[in-house]
């Protein structure tokens, strides 16, 4: 209800403005955006609730006095009172709206605004910088890149829908002592195979080599020195060394995007360790020359973080070869020289939260002043009821084999449904209802809380679910498919929407009006869950609404096309806020 709520800030603050000039004294409030509001503590009480504390010392009375003055002046208003009725609770002003009053403008905004409803200016003129997926080039995408790549893909949506020119940007973490590891185990162990010749999907057949390693580095000491010697090579320019590298990197950025092409992933910018690490070596030895680090006596570069409270981070080995930090400092300084951005965010794990603190520290000190506009979204864990992930034993979850599960599961609930003939296209809607509810289910938790994915529950077509709100869509437009067989009925007659003064209507048109706060929150927050925490609100409500209201069916036609344009008002925000989340709209389920 963003727009009602400035509409009764207003309110509120003439009403202050006046009782002031009454009592003869000067309110201190400049306009009407400093009245702070809120809502009662119990839904019965109101719908916005207005605190009178900090007018007390200013107009020399009791914040009950004033709330009772406050709600007079309201209440006499007859221009004021057909929008609601001003009630006190105490030192409080409640307001409860006359929701069907606003029924029109509610609707009338929502259907001229269509795709753009719900839209803010929260970001406008901002280019914002989203970084997210950065996967390694030694092993497929598991379940923690799926969290990743929703929350990275659905801030950049969120952030643009608040006005943002938005940047997506992927970082192929193509090289480092983990890229040597499964290059060696190959070398070693390969005897020459490739992913055709296994017919195993490439990422995959890289990241067998991966495990392969880290066995084999149980048994043999001689395993991680040798690792080691590869990347010194590597860096070296060692022909042979180079040459593996590039074989093995593009069998795994190969099979990566075609997992990204499954889920729907796509970046604007796609940059490279490789190609950036060199960068940050060349920025920590100048810092290295100005005094802004330390060398130690076996060669290795150091920054000194006691300034934040912190011991000392390594930034170069002894032997000259870069590290995580090193080459993130290279790919930041890439990045604004490329697309000068006014913020950047990196979606990553929570578990890098000192990795970052550290790199926005050194950026800071090394002159940036961009380094000021960095932001680390950070995410919890997340995985499966069986446990935790350890990609180098190999239990990490499969991102494609959860994917083909996940469709698998929602072809058998269509069947299971005899519901076969309906949608027409079996294949195809398993894959939406798959993508909408690994989507929902990864989003649906705040990003800083760490979470379990239930395959099964998430394909629920009931409850807090993906398929659940794609199956409400799907009933919405079944709805108007029928109202065109019928629309002669209705021949003449014109939608009154002041008959949607029931308790079920009043609560679907507080949500329709209630969208643009949610998408403004996500955007001021970077939490998805508040997108899907007003979906899930939504569906049910509507459930309520058309379970208990006939629509077609009502006797009275003027109010049967009120409801049937609340639903239409309903399937709209559905349709915005699924874009928003990435679940795909299903006519048929």
């Amino acid at each position: 209800m963003t727009d009602m709520k400035e509409v009764w800030k207003e309110h509120i603050y003439n009403s202050l403005k006046k009782h002031a000039q009454d009592c003869g004294l000067e309110l201190e409030l400049s306009s009407a955006s400093e009245v702070m509001i809120g809502n009662p503590p119990k839904p019965d009480m109101g719908d916005f609730a207005f605190a009178m504390f900090p007018y007390a010392k200013t107009l020399r009375k009791s914040p009950q006095q004033i709330a009772e003055a406050v709600a007079g002046l309201i209440n006499a208003d007859s221009a004021v009172s057909g929008a609601g009725k001003a009630e006190t609770a105490g030192p409080y002003v409640n307001i409860r709206l006359n929701i069907a009053s606003n029924a029109g403008d509610i609707l009338e905004k929502i259907f001229s605004d269509n795709e753009s409803y719900g839209k803010s200016d929260l970001y406008s003129g901002k280019k914002v910088m989203v970084e997210f997926s950065c996967p390694n080039t030694n092993k497929p995408l598991h379940l923690g890149h799926l969290r990743n790549d929703s929350i990275g893909a659905c801030v950049s949506r969120i952030i643009e829908e608040n006005g943002a020119e938005v940047c997506k940007v992927n970082l192929i973490n193509d090289r480092g002592i983990h890229i040597c590891k499964s290059m060696l185990a190959y070398k070693t162990f390969g005897n020459g195979t490739t992913p055709e010749s296994e017919n195993i999907k490439s990422d995959h057949f890289v990241g067998d080599y991966y495990v392969k390693f880290d066995q084999w580095s149980k048994t043999d000491d001689k395993a991680l020195p040798q690792a080691q010697q590869m990347l010194k090579a590597w860096e070296d320019g060692d022909t042979e060394v180079n040459e593996l590298w590039k074989t093995m990197n593009k069998w795994t950025i190969d099979g990566i995007q075609e997992t990204y092409d499954k889920t729907g992933i796509s970046f604007d910018r796609v940059y490279y360790e490789s190609k950036t690490y060199s960068s940050g070596k060349d920025e920590v030895l100048k810092g290295l020359e100005d005094g802004i680090f330390y060398k130690e006596e076996d060669g290795s570069v150091w920054a000194d973080l006691s300034e934040i409270k912190l011991d000392k981070k390594v930034l170069l080995r002894g032997d000259g070869t870069s590290l995580y930090m090193t080459q993130d400092i290279g790919t930041a300084k890439a990045r604004h020289e490329d697309w000068p951005f006014d913020k950047l965010i990196y979606v990553v794990g929570s578990e890098q939260k000192y990795h970052f603190a550290v790199l926005f520290y050194i950026l800071k000190k090394l002159g940036f002043k961009w380094a000021e506009d960095l932001v680390h979204l950070s995410y919890g864990m997340v995985n499966l009821p069986e446990g935790k992930m350890k990609s180098r034993e190999g239990t990490v979850v499969d991102a494609d084999d959860l994917v083909a599960d996940l469709i698998n599961l929602a072809g058998n609930e269509i069947k299971n449904k005899e519901r076969e003939d309906e949608v027409e296209d079996l294949e195809e809607t398993s894959k939406a209802i798959a993508l909408g509810a690994l989507n929902y289910y990864l989003l649906q938790t705040t990003p800083s809380k760490d979470m379990i994915f239930n395959p099964k529950e998430s394909l629920s077509f009931n409850g807090n679910t993906g398929p659940y709100l794609q199956y409400m869509g799907a009933r919405i437009s079944s709805m108007f498919r029928k109202f065109e067989e019928r629309k002669a009925d209705f021949d003449g007659v014109n939608p009154d929407y002041s008959l949607l003064d029931g308790d079920d209507e009043k609560e679907l048109l507080k949500n329709l009006s209630s969208y643009p706060e949610a998408v403004f929150q996500a955007g001021a927050e970077l939490n998805p869950s508040a997108i899907t925490s007003f979906l899930y609100e939504l569906a049910r409500n509507f459930s309520r609404f058309y379970h208990d209201n006939p629509v077609l069916n009502c006797e009275d036609k003027a109010l049967a096309l009120a409801r049937l344009e609340l639903s239409r008002a309903v399937l709209q925000v559905l349709k915005n806020a699924f874009k928003l989340v990435g679940i795909p709209f299903l006519q048929k389920m």
